[in-house]
């Protein structure tokens, strides 16, 4: 962050000031987790599910902290907002109080923006994909000077503008990642750190149990490229039909990117080998090159193909490096296609981190094409809404024509995938939760084991569990926990 003093975010949040002098200087990063403070740093009390960052004000502050915004005073020296009396209560912010911290540590990031000369920053959204899109224009960006991007998926109202205030003055890339629960949502995002190029990856059925429709969420979606201003850049997946038509949404100019012939950058030549990993070749308006990507999955084709648009449309970097460091990267957000070999040759493919019905067709697509017999550990898909009965049944005939060995189905909620997987043909167990799951694994070497659900499902702590077995012993659970809550919306 810019260095600000205590007077200075108190005047640009409209809070006043307790316990400060007002000369106190923010140096450090800005953090809602006061164990994460540092020397300089603003402590965020938000009030959370089971406890009140207020209380930990005091703790913030000996930890080095130059002081707090809060909502109602506190021990330590603060800049205090008033609640905001009738707002809609998000998720992260939990009551009117936490709304006002919130709406404060928004404007503080958009203000921090506004100071920063020559910021260059990128936005993108869709159902799927974001998060490891967003790990591939980082990488790339970083080639052209110092980038910032969020950790996991730090993309809502409280991720996206904890990250924008990491940018400082020698940063030259902001890279963000936007997400929607619900109308009007990303076109907040975008007013909080207005992007000047904008990508939108595809439209699924992710939340579609909170808009309704896939129009619903397409229109959530294009709220990014409508933020774009007319010397802007919007980004289109060019062989999602829905995406492709956002070209009329927007002032900016308009790249597609995708597999598609008429796509500005595109892919051609495409092969899986027998690790599930992408070859092709890059196809650009300045130039190919061959890429040989080491991330699992035909679908981080289209992810590539975004972030090298990006790469090329803000950088001078040449299709060859982009080439080059996208076949170097490698995964920076945990359990997504994470690929784990334990001693005995057993390999774990942990993208737990969450699912919706496209992201689970790539997973079991990339399962298909890596060697050695193959076992999914599927759970339930929230947020579907009334297609969800029809989605699970769906997905158990999928996992039935993929040449599975072994199917393990975790929780009730997920019954019509081992309903419609064992009318297929293929042997399923139905088990109650992560522990059985883990049980009903029997791998033996050269296997790959498929673990995915989504993120209320905690599946993560079966890949774990299967990754800590040693010969002769049971993999235990005990002590393992999932992510903390709170790192954003998809």
């Amino acid at each position: 962050m810019i260095d600000l003093t205590l007077a200075e975010v108190a005047r640009l949040v409209g809070g006043r000031l307790h316990r400060a002098t007002g000369d106190e200087r923010v140096t450090g990063t800005v953090e809602f987790d006061s164990r994460a403070v540092g020397p300089g740093g603003l402590f965020v009390a938000l009030p959370g599910e089971r406890v009140d960052g207020h209380a930990f004000a005091p703790t913030a502050v000996a930890a080095g902290a130059a002081g707090v915004l809060a909502s109602r005073e506190v021990d330590a020296p603060a800049v205090i907002v008033e609640p905001i009396r009738g707002a809609t209560v998000s998720e992260a912010a939990h009551d009117e109080g936490g709304a006002a911290v919130l709406v404060a540590l928004q404007t503080l990031a958009r203000a921090v923006v506004d100071r920063l000369d020559g910021l260059r920053v990128t936005g993108l959204t869709g159902s799927s994909g974001k998060t490891s899109t967003k790990d591939l224009v980082a990488t790339l960006l970083e080639l052209d000077g110092p980038t910032v991007a969020p950790p996991g998926s730090f993309n809502n109202e409280l991720g996206h503008p904890w990250t924008v205030l990491r940018a400082d003055p020698t940063t030259r890339h902001l890279v963000l990642e936007l997400s929607a629960r619900g109308p009007g949502h990303i076109a907040s995002l975008c007013r909080v750190a207005p992007p000047r190029v904008g990508a939108v990856l595809n439209v699924g059925s992710a939340h579609l149990g909170e808009f309704g429709s896939r129009a619903a969420i397409a229109a959530a979606k294009g709220e990014l490229v409508e933020a774009l201003p007319a010397s802007g850049v919007a980004v289109l997946g060019a062989d999602d039909p829905v995406v492709a038509a956002m070209a009329g949404r927007t002032l900016a100019r308009v790249v597609h990117a995708g597999r598609a012939a008429e796509a500005h950058v595109r892919a051609v030549d495409e092969v899986l080998d027998d690790e599930g990993r992408a070859r092709f070749r890059l196809v650009t308006p300045v130039g190919e090159a061959d890429v040989a990507l080491g991330l699992r999955g035909a679908h981080q084709v289209d992810n590539a193909l975004v972030a090298a648009a990006i790469a090329l449309e803000t950088t001078a970097l040449t299709p060859g490096q982009v080439a080059d460091a996208l076949s170097a990267a490698t995964p920076r957000s945990r359990w997504r296609m994470e690929v784990g070999e334990r001693a005995d040759g057993v390999k774990v493919l942990n993208d737990a981190y969450n699912a919706n019905p496209e992201s689970m067709r790539a997973a079991l697509t990339t399962l298909a094409a890596m060697g050695g017999r193959h076992t999914a550990v599927l759970g339930p898909m929230a947020e579907l809404g009334d297609d969800a009965d029809a989605a699970h049944a769906e997905l158990g005939r999928l996992a039935a024509s993929t040449g599975l060995h072994r199917l393990v189905v975790v929780g009730e909620a997920a019954r019509g995938v081992h309903e419609a997987a064992r009318s297929a043909g293929l042997a399923s167990d139905l088990v109650p939760d992560a522990t059985a799951a883990v049980e009903a694994v029997h791998a033996e070497p050269g296997d790959v084991v498929l673990v995915k659900a989504s993120r209320s499902a905690g599946l993560e702590k079966v890949a774990q569990a299967l990754m800590d077995h040693r010969s002769g012993q049971r993999s235990t659970l005990a002590g393992k926990s999932g992510l903390a809550s709170g790192e954003g919306a998809q």
